[in-house]
């Protein structure tokens, strides 16, 4: 990887420019490394690492977020099918991350690289410090040498802080990483306008998700061994590409020539500045517990993404919810156009409403004294459709 260094690129335009990447996230998808009945393909891990290897070695850093531990481990416990109890998910996850890993292992050890494995929950890159941690463990590996190998950390992960699926978990690791590029790999070669065998054309270039509205992206988990879909791709493409990070979605059968910057799949282009994993998070993925509807003044303060919320600008509040917990924020209308971590309970906020810092420390004691929302813990989102 020394080569990289050479490397300048920091905004890539097209998916020409691909090969003049610094850093590139990778995933991969479960069904384009394990077989239908279960166990990994070492055809296909092969093709995989035998494409990204000389993309290594052509000087672009890779990180590579795979899927598959849960599929690899279904076949050594004797399961027909993937486990729909978390329980067994996770049994599966800490079968066969191990028996994934030692392949990668030996196979990238062929191109004279190493791999070390980085597993992840969302709480993970939302807390600040395991934020930093991540950050510092991946960049280290790279620095010295090591290709990263991510994955959710299925085996201990909870639904409660699970990101769903390993696109978005893909996403999240890009913008944690300031990658110039996302790519995800699946068993579908692009996103179509219509259902290819109904006469559906490739869509090769998406500038905006509103023009993905009239377009049927199937329903999450219709693949067998995975848990996404097209629709979890597209809306991971469509997160990244939003917060500034351009994304290609294609097949892992067109990996190579993906790598190598030739037309193939649906190029997410890249809209409005970098964020944060974090910001990412809280604006897209976090779980929701209520919401806070705000006067028109407060609205204005808050859009402008430089100050926190105050109870005096907040009019009501709805749902159930504890201090930590993420909340949409509002204007009178109820479309949500921000998210982000309240300091206050649902039960404490109703009679701080509409009333002054200065006011609630009076009334209410010393620790009323903090915002609502710190403007740290707070992130403006943009309808992914």
């Amino acid at each position: 990887m020394s080569e990289s260094a050479t490397k300048t690129i920091s905004a890539i335009a097209s998916p020409h420019e691909l090969p003049d990447a610094r850093r590139l996230v990778v995933k991969v998808g479960s069904s384009s490394l394990t077989t239908v009945s279960g166990g990994i393909s070492h055809e296909r891990l092969k093709f995989l690492v035998d494409t990204l290897a000389e993309t290594v070695n052509n000087g672009t850093e890779v990180i590579l977020v795979s899927s598959g531990a849960i599929a690899a481990g279904l076949a050594p416990l004797g399961l027909p099918k993937r486990p729909k109890d978390l329980a067994t998910q996770q049994a599966a996850a800490a079968v066969g991350q191990g028996l994934l890993l030692a392949q990668y292992t030996q196979l990238f050890e062929e191109h004279d690289l190493r791999v070390g494995q980085v597993l992840l929950t969302a709480d993970d890159l939302m807390r600040r410090s395991s934020y930093t941690n991540a950050l510092r463990s991946l960049v280290r590996l790279l620095n010295l040498g090591v290709l990263p190998i991510v994955n959710e950390n299925d085996a201990v992960a909870t639904r409660e802080i699970r990101f769903g699926d390993n696109d978005r978990l893909a996403s999240l690791v890009a913008h944690l990483v300031k990658a110039d590029a996302l790519l995800l790999f699946s068993d579908v070669d692009s996103v179509y306008d219509a259902h290819p065998e109904e006469g559906g054309s490739r869509i090769t270039t998406i500038e905006h998700p509103d023009e993905l509205e009239a377009v049927d992206l199937g329903t999450p988990g219709a693949a067998g061994v995975g848990t996404g879909g097209m629709i979890t791709k597209v809306d991971a493409a469509t997160m990244s590409s939003s917060a500034g990070i351009p994304t290609l979605v294609t097949s892992t059968d067109n990996a190579a020539k993906a790598l190598r910057g030739e037309d193939v799949g649906t190029w997410f282009a890249a809209r409005n500045s970098r964020r944060s994993a974090r910001d990412v998070w809280l604006a897209y993925l976090a779980s929701i517990e209520g919401r806070l509807i705000l006067d028109e003044g407060a609205v204005q303060a808050i859009s402008r993404g430089t100050n926190s919320l105050l109870a005096a600008g907040i009019i009501d509040v709805e749902g159930a919810f504890e201090p930590g917990d993420a909340v949409e924020i509002c204007g009178s209308d109820r479309v949500p156009f921000a998210r982000g971590l309240v300091n206050y309970s649902s039960e404490e906020l109703p009679e701080m409403l509409g009333q002054n810092t200065g006011d609630l420390v009076e009334q209410l004691g010393e620790g009323y004294d903090k915002s609502v929302v710190h403007v740290d813990d707070l992130a403006l989102i943009e309808p992914i459709f």
